[in-house]
């Protein structure tokens, strides 16, 4: 048997178990009698999406996920560029070393982004780079991300240039706020749909980071490759990278998000508890996280709830989008309207949780707000949901907002 047959074969199993014929699956799910039973009969490849709440409404703890073939992901590259065990690797050394007290070399009050240094000269390009990164965090809202990757590259090379030429004091913090520009710089490559440039900043961001005595950022660098991990479907790294991140040397901060990274791995999985487990734990570490330093603030500064939003993020790849639904429209209204890179990410996961829930007219009036031309932001990971909201209202080809908001979403997908 097929991975198709197996899924339909075991659908069938647990759908008689439950007491469900095939129509009153049908009604639950939005779906007709007859597209159902040519999954069952291993005829037709459902969506992962029909899959996970196929496993949700059926009970199935993950199985019926289990059996679901692997959605291709469309982007330039991805988590598969880097094998599973050399992912779990990068950066297991660094945060071993958290535990084996202060490198030879390295004071052990290191001079943080936020502390002056004894040079004017040094001060002067650190806090004016400082503030520049600021900037570049809020033009990474509102332009392409392939418009702001030189601007970040170059003030990388050039704040490591810099802290080449001046005194050891006076370098590390330079080296630290260059690692900030590198990190945010892997972010936008993400954005941009290049999955390798991506982990290779990332990893720049940590060579940089450590040079200058903060090893905080390698266990960061492990949640941001968790989230290209997350987005390219595979649950097991996921949790991984995740777990791998949440060492108890790591400041609250980084830990809280790992934990938020690792729930999205189990929701992937269709694991409700563990998800639930580390969502908890999540809020808890995030509610008591406090900066050590005037350093950026490492993760999203957009979300006034950041455990909320995934938590509605989670629910839908639970398949559970009523529930997904409700929570993200209460987060997404007190999202900033500047923000629109945020309001767009998890705006279109809002949208496509109303659609999975059979809300076509709400989900597509969502969508063309979003996807207007004043509005849009490019964006890669935007797009892999964007796609699955098309797929997911292209069940509903005789309703009117559907068919308005195509052009909408054909242009969407062409950038």
């Amino acid at each position: 048997m097929g991975m198709s047959e197996n899924l339909g074969a075991e659908l069938r199993r647990l759908r008689l178990a439950a007491g469900l014929s095939l129509t009153q699956l049908g009604e639950r799910l939005s779906y007709s009698k007859g597209h159902l039973s040519k999954i069952e009969r291993g005829q037709k490849t459902p969506p992962v999406e029909l899959v996970r709440r196929c496993d949700a409404l059926l009970r199935a703890d993950g199985r019926l996920i289990a059996l679901a073939p692997a959605e291709p992901v469309r982007r330039r590259g991805g988590a598969a560029d880097l094998d599973r065990r050399q992912a779990l690797a990068v950066g297991a050394g660094s945060l071993l070393a958290l535990g084996l007290g202060t490198p030879a070399g390295v004071p052990a009050a290191v001079p943080t982004v936020g502390t002056a240094v004894e040079t004017t000269g040094a001060s002067t390009v650190l806090g004016a780079f400082r503030i520049q990164f600021d900037q570049m965090r809020r033009l990474g809202q509102v332009l392409a991300p392939g418009e702001l990757l030189p601007m970040l590259t170059a003030h990388t090379d050039t704040l490591a240039v810099r802290a080449a030429a001046v005194g050891d004091r006076e370098r590390r913090p330079l080296l630290v706020l260059a690692s900030r520009y590198a990190e945010f710089a892997g972010w936008m490559a993400q954005e941009a749909g290049d999955d390798a440039t991506a982990l290779r900043l990332t990893g720049r961001a940590v060579d940089l980071a450590e040079a200058g005595g903060d090893r905080d950022l390698a266990g960061y660098a492990l949640v941001r490759r968790g989230l290209i991990s997350c987005y390219a479907g595979d649950s097991g790294q996921t949790v991984g990278l995740a777990q791998l991140a949440q060492h108890r040397a790591l400041p609250t901060r980084i830990r809280g998000l790992a934990a938020q990274r690792e729930a999205q791995g189990h929701a992937l999985a269709g694991d409700r508890d563990a998800c639930l487990r580390s969502l908890d734990l999540a809020r808890t570490l995030l509610a008591r996280a406090d900066e050590r330093d005037g350093s950026p603030t490492l993760g999203t500064t957009n979300l006034p709830d950041p455990a909320a939003v995934v938590a509605g993020w989670c629910l839908h790849d639970l398949g559970r989008p009523h529930e997904a639904a409700e929570v993200l429209d209460r987060e997404c209204a007190r999202i900033a309207p500047e923000a629109l890179r945020t309001r767009t990410r998890f705006g279109i996961r809002r949208a496509l949780a109303h659609a999975a829930a059979g809300e076509v007219e709400h989900a597509c009036a969502l969508a063309a707000e979003l996807l207007a031309p004043q509005s849009a932001v490019p964006s890669a990971t935007v797009a892999l949901d964007i796609r699955r909201l098309a797929r997911e209202l292209s069940r509903f080809p005789s309703s009117r907002a559907v068919r308005e908001l195509q052009p909408a979403l054909v242009a969407a997908l062409a950038h």
